[in-house]
């Protein structure tokens, strides 16, 4: 009989229960509060008597709808923490919790037992139940290290004496096994983890984080933050987690639409959508580079990602001495009516002559012209066009504008609300204004230029250079497979999120792509704009076996590969074909793809061409399935993709199927696609040519 086992599972037990209760008593009162609210609500609404017969009655009947609205906001935000309790036990309910320390906090105190989980929770005596395993005190469990520590709560250190770190295998209230470690090596959970095959999602590793790995996600807050980690090191997965983590720390004051994540498709960007859910997060806004130039309405010109980037620093370069000109300008007009002239702009442009054009000047041009607006409100009040519009509106309109039906008895009354109107309906404006459209940037970046036309990335980089970054409450952007990003599209991301904290995720030995920025030019170009640039390495690959680890890491220079290193179990040597005509090809591959359907998981074969992907689905049929970028991955069976597209996947079985002296030479480009194609593999790895295997397989 294992008394710890039993120990623990009677506490298991009882969290479970208390758990139980309290998900059971949210439930109920968050049913009868909405009752109880929805009744008194009706019966206030009841006692409110819609009364606009005269200035004071309506003063009264206006003060009476706030007060009721006061009501409801109250009503909402006790809905709200309820519900995010509830949200937080229905998390829990499912496991909760994965790990235990015991920790001594001072000379003659009892040690205390902490148990961390997905999320944190209090009993009714405001007793800790489970603690976040994103609070403070977690981070002794991810030191991975036993023995005296110190870690920061409100920025002061507390040093305490870790005597034991347990980690749990729990499903809901069942308790599977338990085990004491110490150094990542020896984490079962996550050789245990590492055992299971790949899933169609990305899971999150909150349970697994290693003490790498957990440096990234709890690092300082810093401008710009540049992770390099080898193939299979979690670097997506540790992204995900740095993004909970913020969250958590600055619940009160970030919201998921101030944090930006660029992905590489649309199918990474499926692959990833679950984890931070089911860490109770919701996600942030997600884009491709192609999604993210179509919501500036850039999606019809040429991108001008692999344009040269020496056009946009000839741009940094003349904006210096840019005068703008009335050409340059264009006037501010909602639904025909013309709000302010460009001679009216240009006015606004001369009082600040000695500013020198740039987001400076466009600020104080900006502030200038909201003043205009307003005065160019104060004088359609006048106007009898507007007041006739405005006496002539429906019921629901006037109370979309005014929020009561409008009765105005003389002729100052009718001038403040045609004010209202006015600068209700013309409130566009004001984001008009903020948003720099009254520049005429495509005549102002081709005078810069001396060109007849502008790509995307050149007309978006003369907007930022002359009226400055137009993502202001944006806090924080992570790009991921930031090796694949040229320079130009760097400098664009750098100046575009002028006020945000940048988190760099990428493998310089995966660029895979022409003209892709390296990451010296990568942290030129953020120095620049947003400072110094700290870096974190991941040198440890999770995803692939030993041996897969060790065939990617031959292409690699030595002293790259000497620091890499696996920690899953030894596997299946990798398994190379040399067919010598294309009969043998195909029957070598439809030999393995048969042994392939027979083995649990999901194979993927992988080509560099989308012309060959094409042409072996002919040959294969519907026993593999093509993918492209509006697809999702499945849960098992075998796919044909292009290298571009398994960028950032993983499966348990990789099939190279183009592994020739042809489709990948002896030269640096060839050698990293072949090391990113191999790197997609966790558990089995097969290299199939005709004609002769790749020289860089030869080595």
């Amino acid at each position: 009989m294992d008394e710890v086992f039993e120990q623990e599972q009677a506490h298991l037990a009882e969290v479970y229960a208390k758990l139980e209760g309290i998900r059971d008593e949210l439930t109920a009162g968050l049913e009868s509060g909405h009752e109880g609210a929805a009744q008194d609500l009706i019966d206030m609404s009841e006692e409110i008597r819609l009364n606009f017969n005269s200035s004071d009655e309506t003063m009264e009947t206006l003060a009476a709808i706030e007060t009721l609205n006061s009501i409801i906001d109250a009503y909402n935000q006790y809905h709200d923490i309820k519900l995010d309790k509830l949200r937080r036990t229905v998390l829990l309910l499912r496991q909760p919790y994965f790990a235990k320390v015991v920790l001594k906090t001072a000379a003659g105190r009892a040690p205390r037992d902490v148990y961390i989980g997905s999320a944190g929770m209090t009993d009714a005596d405001y007793v800790s139940l489970v603690v976040d395993w994103r609070s403070p005190i977690a981070e002794t469990y991810y030191n991975q290290q036993m023995g005296e520590m110190s870690y920061l709560v409100d920025g002061r250190p507390r040093t305490v004496e870790l005597l034991q770190r347990r980690q749990f295998d729990i499903v809901r209230d069942q308790l599977r096994g338990y085990f004491d470690t110490t150094v990542a090596i020896e984490d079962s959970l996550l050789l245990a983890a590492l055992k299971a095959d790949h899933t169609e999602k990305l899971r999150a590793i909150t349970a697994t984080i290693q003490r790498e790995q957990n440096v990234v996600v709890r690092h300082e807050d810093v401008p710009v933050l540049l992770v390099s980690g080898i193939a299979g090191s979690g670097k997506t997965s540790v992204m995900l987690q740095r993004i909970a983590y913020l969250f958590y720390r600055m619940r009160a004051t970030l919201d998921p639409a101030q944090v930006f994540l660029f992905t590489p498709n649309q199918m990474f960007v499926r692959y990833i959508d679950t984890v931070l859910p089911t860490l109770g997060e919701s996600n942030p806004q997600t884009v491709t580079w192609d999604a993210f130039m179509a919501s500036l309405g850039l999606a019809d010109r040429n991108s001008g990602a692999d344009g040269d980037p020496s056009e946009l620093e000839r741009l940094e370069e003349r904006v210096a001495d840019l005068v703008l000109e009335t050409g340059d300008l264009r006037e501010i007009k909602i639904d025909g009516v013309r709000l302010l002239s460009t001679a009216q702009i240009k006015n606004a442009i001369d009082k600040f002559k000695r500013v020198p054009a740039g987001p400076r000047l466009a600020a104080l041009v900006e502030d200038e012209l909201h003043e205009k607006l307003e005065r160019r409100f104060d004088a359609l009040s006048k106007d009898d066009e507007i007041q006739e519009d405005m006496l002539g509106l429906d019921v629901e309109d006037q109370l979309a504008y005014f929020g009561s039906t409008i009765a105005p008895y003389d002729e100052e009354e009718t001038r403040k609300l045609a004010r209202i109107y006015a600068e209700k309906r013309f409130a566009r404006a004001h984001d008009d204004i903020d948003s720099a459209a009254w520049l005429r940037i495509d005549r102002i970046g081709m005078r810069l230029l001396d060109r007849g036309d502008l790509t995307a990335a050149e007309w978006l980089y003369t907007k930022l250079l002359v009226a400055g970054g137009q993502a202001k409450q944006v806090r924080f952007v992570m790009v991921d497979e930031v090796q694949d990003y040229t320079k130009v599209q760097l400098m664009v991301l750098a100046r575009y999120f002028s006020k945000a904290h940048f988190l760099l995720l990428g493998d310089e030995n995966q660029a895979i792509f022409e003209n892709s920025a390296s990451f010296d030019e990568l942290r030129a170009v953020f120095s620049a704009v947003h400072g110094d640039v700290a870096e974190c390495s991941l040198t440890t690959s999770y995803r692939s076996s030993p041996e897969i680890t060790r065939l990617f890491a031959s292409l690699l220079d030595a002293d790259v590969a000497m620091n890499l290193s696996s920690v899953r179990r030894a596997g299946t040597e990798p398994e190379m074909h040399d067919c010598a005509d294309r009969d043998g090809y195909l029957s070598t591959l439809n030999a393995v793809i048969d042994r392939a359907l027979d083995e649990d998981g999901l194979s993927s074969i992988i080509v560099q061409r989308k012309e060959t992907a094409h042409w072996l689905k002919k040959q294969l049929g519907d026993r593999v399935r093509l993918l492209d970028r509006t697809d999702s991955l499945p849960a098992k069976g075998v796919v044909l993709l292009t290298l571009a597209l398994a960028k950032g996947l993983e499966f348990d079985h990789v099939i190279v199927a183009d592994a020739d002296g042809q489709d990948y030479p002896d030269t640096p480009l060839a050698r990293r696609r072949l090391y990113t194609a191999i790197s997609r593999a966790m558990h089995r790895i097969t290299l199939i040519a005709q004609g002769g295997l790749s020289p860089l397989l030869q080595r």
